[in-house]
């Protein structure tokens, strides 16, 4: 055994800390006989939808094929709106302050 073993606590948190990150992934399976292959093997077979709960695989629903499979698996994600035109700040004439001087410009100065 270890010189050094963690307190009963601490191995006990990050047991929980590492089930808690493992809880809530979900796949989608076909139903078709033989090994489970690639989902792009079998497209429009019917597909139970399966949630990982710790310790074993929950089956959520039954979708008839893969494309709503992925619909149930991987919701559309909410857009960000993006800034309309009177929002930004204006940009200012000139070249701006990050570009190099050319030399006719320095005599210039």
């Amino acid at each position: 055994m270890h010189d050094e073993q963690e307190p009963l606590a601490d191995w006990a948190r990050h047991r929980e800390e590492r089930r808690h990150a493992s809880k809530s992934k979900k796949r989608a399976v076909p139903l078709t006989e033989g090994p489970h292959r690639g989902h792009h093997v079998a497209p429009d077979a019917p597909r139970v939808t399966q949630e990982w709960i710790g310790t074993e695989w929950e089956t959520v629903s039954l979708v008839s094929n893969l494309a709503e499979a992925k619909s149930a698996l991987y919701p559309p994600q909410p857009t960000e709106q993006k800034a309309t035109e009177w929002d930004r700040p204006a940009l200012e004439k000139g070249r701006g302050r990050h570009r190099k001087p050319t030399p006719a410009e320095d005599r210039e100065q």
